[in-house]
């Protein structure tokens, strides 16, 4: 009988061996305002611990994996705001994770908020970083679509600043060569763009690594709120079907400084199958071994970007931002 799962292509069948990454999503409870630094580290020396325990070869921590989500907040003394955000990386504090990294032999994910001195300017990104099994870091993505506002908003039980905190990131949707693979990154609301999936499809990612902080609670739209798990895994789902890619998207989860966040996180295949997903709001670590080769039927057979793209249709996606329906 047919299996119509995944589609048959002669070359595929013909691989002689199959590229196997074994990838860990380790999800993190809420991070409180005064839990140090220090304290968060160990917790994620714990995922770490566990995930080379279970034999992965790659663990992908959360967005702004290192403080709590503090754009839920309004703070307005710089000195404060600092305290959230990363000079440098690795840091004093951070630098044990490295460390043990390359003692376990194990490759990591890491999102955090950056403060850079850049262009005579000081800049604030959300950024994450992709480090390899030596603990050396071999590719950085900066956040580039922000949601939220400028301004507090008063009448909501809590905020969304990542406007007011951060600026948008300024080095493009990019790819590595790391772990047999070809590896991207994005963060948190990137995640609900087809583009920011489209563009790593574009450069051969294979492997996409993303955190997020998604609240259950929409104060803008409340009516969406019962919608919240199935509009992050449609976005996941989609963009890795796509794309032919895997798609590992880690949470930070559970009740935070009064804001409730979603938690599963999950591994995505590149048919759009969920293959792995926690099942806590708290620290918690899956696994899965994710096979690179099978991007191949989706990459070469039903998505084949070279043969089907018609890219003279699609000039409106980099020409223009606000959506211009027909005149009457």
């Amino acid at each position: 009988m047919a299996n119509y799962n995944i589609p048959y292509f002669p070359f595929y069948s013909e691989l002689t061996m199959s590229r196997m990454v074994m990838v860990a999503a380790a999800q993190s409870g809420p991070v409180l305002r005064n839990e140090s630094r220090k304290d968060t580290v160990e917790r994620l020396l714990a995922m770490m611990r566990s995930a080379h325990r279970q034999g992965s070869d790659l663990v992908v921590f959360t967005e702004c994996a290192l403080t709590p989500f503090f754009p839920h907040w309004y703070m307005d003394d710089p000195s404060e705001v600092d305290q959230y955000f990363e000079m440098e990386m690795p840091s004093e504090q951070t630098e044990v994770l490295f460390k043990e990294a390359a003692r376990l032999k194990i490759g990591f994910q890491l999102g955090y908020a950056e403060r850079v001195e850049q262009d005579t300017a000081v800049r604030y990104y959300n950024s994450s970083i992709l480090v390899n099994k030596e603990g050396q870091i071999v590719g950085k993505f900066r956040k580039i679509h922000l949601p939220g506002y400028h301004e507090i908003q008063p009448e909501h039980p809590f905020q969304n600043l990542e406007k007011y905190y951060f600026d948008v990131g300024d080095l493009g949707f990019r790819t590595w060569r790391s772990f047999g693979g070809v590896v991207g990154m994005c963060i948190c609301n990137d995640r609900r763009w087809p583009e920011t999936y489209r563009v790593l499809g574009l450069r051969g990612a294979e492997l996409i690594l993303l955190g997020y902080n998604t609240p259950c609670h929409n104060p803008q739209f409340p009516e969406m709120d019962s919608l919240v798990p199935f509009h992050n895994l449609l976005c996941l789902q989609s963009g890795a079907y796509q794309n032919g890619s895997w798609v590992v998207a880690v949470a930070k989860a559970g009740t935070e400084e009064g804001v409730t966040q979603l938690g599963q996180s999950c591994i995505i295949a590149p048919s759009g199958e969920v293959v792995a997903m926690c099942h806590t709001l708290s620290d918690e670590v899956i696994v899965h071994s994710c096979d690179l080769d099978a991007t191949v039927p989706y990459k070469e057979g039903i998505f084949n970007f070279e043969k089907n793209r018609q890219i003279q249709s699609y000039g409106p996606i980099t020409q223009q931002t606000k959506s211009t329906p027909p005149e009457h």
